[in-house]
């Protein structure tokens, strides 16, 4: 499963968003990733996230396998959504 999301934070993905993205996943089994200009990133590392360096206007694609893949990609809409992080595309 995917999901692509258009980064619309004024700082981009730094440390709160990424903080609250990778607790969003970090209790389910499936893999995440978060691909940045073709370059992946697992979802459950904080350092991965922020390494990615992600501004504002970028866009992101949200992947997830595994057995709660479709609950993973539900949660990383919700926070997107809720913390005003980006908008689905």
């Amino acid at each position: 499963m995917e999901k692509t999301f258009k980064i619309t934070a004024s700082e981009g993905l730094h440390a709160r968003p990424a903080t609250l993205l990778v607790s969003a996943v970090n209790p389910l089994d499936a893999e995440v990733r978060l691909v940045h200009n073709g370059k992946p990133a697992n979802l459950k590392s904080i350092m991965a996230v922020m390494a990615a360096g992600i501004p504002s206007g970028a866009e992101v694609t949200i992947t997830a396998e595994g057995a709660d893949a479709e609950q993973a990609i539900e949660k990383v809409s919700e926070v997107f959504v809720s913390q005003n992080l980006g908008e689905e595309i």
